[in-house]
């Protein structure tokens, strides 16, 4: 994408769809359509350079999104955190799919009803999912069409050597006083879950999911500290696929002997040899007879593992499921959880001293873009104890720009802060001891009514997801409500999900916990020890964006009463920036919801006020909004 002045300009992909269209008619693929989606072999919703092909294709570059290209169209589906940028980004060639809204259908549907008798739809069988493949191929007969898995991406062969080289950097271990369990306690907790499922094996595909099992961090995905590896964890033996010279000797011994490396591509032959070992021949007799018979034992994959690897171990072979390492990786210890609060609290003084410096700047007559506040705010951030890097993209946005929901700003393309509109900042760290994700919407000036009423609202959803309590058992399908009720009192909505999980120094989205109008979100009660965002938003494209944003920590509630012998759950909020009461308006506020913004503002303000400097800007600032309301 490239800019005439401050317009976007998308770029130009006429070239390389007529290349991957020129494959579709090669006997090895003979495709009429192929499907390019933004997930890499494990499933990551963020990726390396090299694996983001449905970016190159298609020249949009949200996170989120799936491609699919015929021999006569181009389609991008994404959702509606994504429907600005990608109207911005993605050039004629291109319709604009917007999931979610009415009458548009899911591309599994756009497939089905625009491919049938004979088609054939191609993709790359290691970036999707088994249950998703095996979904989408049932509808494709039914129309008399087939799913075809490429030997080939044919997108990496378009790309050429202009394709980023794979990233192999260096592994490191994450110190026990961080992790709070050994990797071995971990590994003996996985095979006792194997065992009770009465499984061969499981193989680990997901990037963090490797990473917190054997406490090991990485880099190969920027602001995500994991690495490129798959597991196989059997009875007897443990096998971590990556490629050896990126285990340096300390990472080998935090690994110990038991723990055999193998090439990362190994995985696919040695799931193939494994296929004899799942059959186990008994006997048994009688008085009457003698026989033998054969038990076969299936391997455990999760319901994110891909085509490729199903197929490799055999179809018939799997056992298909959540994984036991992403359910465990979702409760945190108590040494997690206080490594979480810390850091939210040192986070916290990086934003509050950014805010100050930016306030500063502007009243001084300084002009300053999205950027220069971005590139500010991660310095403050980098002074900070045991800081490792960003959790994702800052997201410093403008007026308009905060309605674009996951803007980011860029180099000769953002626009300048202007103080006579909001400012909305979405931003995150990466510590040893925890992942941070806080976004605060303020104003430097005076803010209109309008915003005055939507942020207001925004707010009063926000408290009613930190107020729940809630009986064990609820999920975050069920409270999502609870963000949304005051905005549709005006009318109001937005239009992603109300929160998701943060990883301990892993990444900054994780499940399979959430709190959102998704489905999926009902399959996961909140259990003690689970993180969770709160952050409803409101967005006016072309005027304005609120969010507010802080993490929270799922733990036992004590009520007066126990109905059913349920026991029940709340929140504890750990991100400590203080909500601008300037922004408020306190007609609209129930005399809790008041209390709690004036509770919130002096836990703020004592508990962030020891981390800055005596007469420092920051502290100034935090002592000047960190009050309550009037």
């Amino acid at each position: 994408m490239a800019t005439k002045g401050k317009e976007v300009v998308p770029t130009d992909t006429t070239e390389r769809l007529s290349k991957l269209r020129a494959l579709f008619e090669q006997d090895k693929y003979n495709l009429n359509a192929y499907v390019i989606p933004s997930e890499d072999a494990h499933q990551s919703e963020y990726t390396a350079p090299s694996d983001q092909r449905r970016s190159y294709i298609s020249g949009f570059t949200g996170s989120a999104g799936l491609a699919i290209v015929s021999k006569q169209s181009a389609a991008l589906f994404t959702d509606g955190r994504y429907f600005l940028q990608a109207r911005l980004q993605l050039d004629a060639n291109w319709t604009l799919m917007k999931q979610g809204l009415p009458d548009v259908p899911t591309w599994q549907e756009y497939l089905v009803q625009n491919f049938a008798n004979g088609s054939r739809i191609g993709i790359d069988p290691t970036l999707i999912t088994f249950s998703e493949a095996r979904n989408l191929s049932e509808s494709l007969e039914k129309v008399g069409s087939t799913l075809v898995g490429t030997d080939d991406n044919l997108v990496d062969i378009v790309w050429g050597n202009d394709r980023p080289t794979p990233p192999a950097n260096p592994v490191t271990v994450l110190a026990l006083r961080y992790s709070g369990r050994s990797h071995t306690d971990k590994i003996a907790n996985l095979r006792e879950e194997l065992t009770k499922s009465n499984v061969y094996g499981f193989v680990i595909t997901a990037l963090d999911e490797v990473a917190w099992l054997f406490n090991l961090r990485g880099s190969d995905v920027r602001y995500n500290p994991v690495f490129h590896a798959y597991s196989l964890v059997t009875k007897n033996d443990i096998t971590l696929y990556i490629n050896e010279s990126r285990m340096a000797n300390e990472a080998k011994f935090h690994l110990g002997k038991d723990i055999k490396l193998s090439p990362y591509s190994a995985i696919f032959e040695d799931l193939k040899n494994l296929q004899p070992k799942l059959k186990e021949e008994k006997q048994a007799s009688s008085f009457i007879n003698y026989h033998r018979f054969v038990i076969v034992k299936k391997v455990l994959l999760s319901n994110r593992a891909s085509l490729a690897l199903a197929k490799a171990v055999g179809e018939n072979n799997v056992e298909e499921n959540r994984s036991p390492v992403q359910d465990a990786k979702a409760i945190k210890n108590e040494v997690e959880l206080e490594g979480i609060r810390q850091c939210h609290l040192r986070d916290a003084s990086a934003v509050i001293n950014y805010f100050a410096w930016l306030e500063e700047e502007l009243a001084a007559g300084r002009e300053l873009t999205e950027l220069d506040g971005s590139t500010r705010l991660e310095q403050f951030r980098a002074e900070l104890e045991n800081f490792v890097g960003l959790s994702f993209d800052t997201i410093s946005a403008s007026g308009p720009n905060g309605a674009i929901i996951h803007y980011t700003p860029e180099p000769g393309k953002c626009a300048i802060i202007n103080p006579s509109l909001l400012y909305l900042c979405d931003s995150g760290g990466q510590y040893r001891d925890g992942t941070t994700d806080i976004t605060r919407t303020i104003h430097f000036g005076t803010p209109t009514e309008q915003e005055r009423r939507a942020f207001t609202r925004v707010l009063q959803g926000h408290i009613a997801i930190d107020q729940a309590i809630f009986p064990q058992g609820t999920t975050g399908f069920i409270l999502d409500v609870l963000a949304r009720s005051s905005l549709w009192k005006d009318g109001l909505d937005f239009r992603h999900g109300t929160g998701h999980g943060v990883g301990h120094y892993l990444n900054v989205h994780e499940g399979p916990q959430g709190i959102g109008t998704r489905i999926a979100y009902n399959d996961t009660p909140f259990q003690a020890g689970m993180t969770v965002t709160d952050e409803p938003g409101y967005y006016e494209d072309g005027k304005f964006g609120i969010r507010i944003e802080s993490l929270l920590i799922v733990r036992e509630a004590k009520t007066p009463n126990n109905f059913g012998d349920r026991g029940y759950l709340g929140f504890e909020h750990v991100s400590m920036v203080p909500v601008q009461t300037k922004l408020i308006d306190k007609s609209l506020l129930s005399p809790a919801e008041e209390k709690w913004v004036n509770d919130f503002n002096a836990e703020c303000l004592a508990k962030v006020r020891p981390l800055l400097k005596p007469n420092s800007p920051g502290l100034k600032w935090l002592e000047r909004e960190a009050v309550s309301l009037k």
